[in-house]
C-alpha cells in the first residue's frame, strides 16, 4: 500500500470558528455580533463583555476581506508617511491608531521615504484594498496620486500641512509659519547673522516650505537670508556636521543656525562642540521636531515643537465623523500652531 506524499490541502476556511459559533456561544444574536466587531458603540457594555469572553474562549478571527466586500467598504484606514523609522511621526501614528482602534478601525501604514513615485504605489495599493478612508502627508504629490485621491469614493485628509484652498481635509499647521517664527525667535534673542541648513533628504519639500518662510522673515528684518544645503542623500547627523563645519569655517561665521530637524541640529551642534564652537555662545542653535533626544544634548537642544501628537488624534476623529461613526462637534478648527521650545542651545 503507497502512502500518499501529498495529502490533499486542507481547504481555506475549514474547521474555521464562525460568527454564529460566536453568537451561540454568547447568548446572543449573530446580528449583534456582527455590531459589535463594526459598530461597538451600540452594543450594550454588558453584551460586549460576554461576545469579548466568546471571541477569546473560541479564538474567532473576524473575515474583514469578506465583510470588507460585503459592506462596500472595510474597516482598514490607509496612511502614507514619508518615514516610519523617523521620530517625528511616532507620535501622530500612535494618536491616529489609538483613536481609530477605539471605534473598531485599524490603520494599514506605509512609508514613502520622501519619494512621490513610492508615495503612489501606496495609495494605488490601498485603494485596490477599499480602505474606509486614505490619510495622506502634506500636500506634494505626484499627478497620479491627484487623480487617484480626486476620484476616490472615500475621505481623504491630508496631514502635517495646511493648505485650506485644498479639497482633501487638512489636519495640521503652516511650515511657511515655522520658519517665520525660527527667523523672529532668533532675532528677538539678539542674533543677526542667522543661517537656515536644509535637509539632506531629497523630497522633503515641507522643510523648504520652512526655508522659505525663514528667506521671507530675514528680508523682512532687513537681513540677507543665508542658506547651505548639505550633500543630497547623506545621513542626518553627517549632513549637520557638513554644515556646521562649513558654516562655522567662513568669516564671518553666523551667529545662529536654524537646522531643518533636530537630526541635522544634533549633528550640528556635536560637530560644533568637537571642534571648539561655543553653543549657544559662538553660534546659536535650533532645530524642528522636538526629538525626544533635544532635552538629552549637551547643551540641551532649543527647537520647535510641531503638534504631532494633536495630528493624528484630530485627523481619525475628522475621519471617524465622515464616515459617520462619531458625531461632528460644529468645530472644524484643523489648523494647529507650534511651539519654540526654549533650552540651552539658543
Amino acid at each position: 500500500m503507497s502512502e500518499d506524499k501529498h495529502p490533499a490541502r486542507k481547504r481555506r476556511g475549514a474547521g474555521r470558528i464562525t460568527l454564529n459559533a460566536v453568537a451561540r456561544a454568547a447568548g446572543v444574536s449573530a446580528i449583534t455580533v456582527s455590531r459589535y466587531f463594526n459598530q461597538p458603540e451600540q452594543v450594550s457594555p454588558e453584551r460586549r463583555e460576554r461576545i469579548a469572553a466568546a471571541v477569546n474562549t473560541l479564538g474567532y478571527v473576524p473575515n474583514l476581506v469578506a465583510g470588507g466586500l460585503a459592506s462596500g467598504g472595510g474597516r482598514i484606514v490607509g496612511m502614507v508617511i514619508p518615514n516610519i523609522s523617523g521620530p517625528i511621526f511616532a507620535q501622530t501614528i500612535q494618536g491616529f491608531s489609538d483613536t481609530l482602534s477605539r471605534h473598531g478601525y485599524q490603520l494599514l501604514l506605509a512609508s514613502s521615504y520622501f519619494s512621490s513615485e513610492q508615495e503612489e504605489s501606496a495609495v494605488r495599493a490601498f485603494l485596490g484594498w477599499s480602505p474606509a478612508a486614505l490619510v495622506l502627508t502634506s500636500h506634494f504629490h505626484s499627478a497620479g496620486t491627484e487623480k487617484m485621491i480626486a476620484e476616490a469614493q472615500i475621505p481623504v485628509v491630508e496631514t502635517w500641512d495646511y493648505q485650506p484652498e485644498r479639497a482633501p481635509v487638512q489636519i495640521g499647521f503652516s511650515h511657511h509659519e515655522v520658519g517665520v517664527t525660527a527667523a523672529r525667535y532668533l532675532y528677538g534673542k539678539g542674533y543677526r547673522r542667522l543661517a537656515f541648513v536644509q535637509n539632506s533628504a531629497l523630497g522633503d519639500f515641507s522643510a523648504l516650505e520652512r526655508r522659505d518662510g525663514y528667506s521671507a522673515a530675514m528680508s523682512e528684518l532687513g537681513l540677507q537670508p543665508w542658506v547651505f544645503a548639505p550633500d543630497a542623500g547623506r545621513a542626518p547627523f553627517e549632513a549637520g556636521k557638513q554644515a556646521m563645519e562649513a558654516l562655522m569655517g567662513m568669516s564671518p561665521a553666523p551667529d545662529a543656525i536654524i537646522f531643518a530637524n533636530d537630526n541635522l541640529a544634533a549633528g550640528g551642534l556635536l560637530a560644533g562642540q568637537r571642534a571648539g564652537v561655543r553653543i549657544p555662545q559662538d553660534c546659536a542653535v535650533l532645530g524642528f521636531g522636538d526629538y525626544p533626544f533635544a532635552q538629552m544634548l549637551l547643551p540641551s537642544l532649543s527647537t520647535i515643537k510641531p503638534p504631532a501628537l494633536e495630528i493624528g488624534v484630530l485627523a481619525a476623529t475628522r475621519v471617524l465623523e465622515t464616515l459617520g461613526v462619531l458625531e461632528g462637534d460644529g468645530q472644524r478648527l484643523n489648523l494647529l500652531g507650534c511651539e519654540v521650545i526654549e533650552r540651552e542651545s539658543a
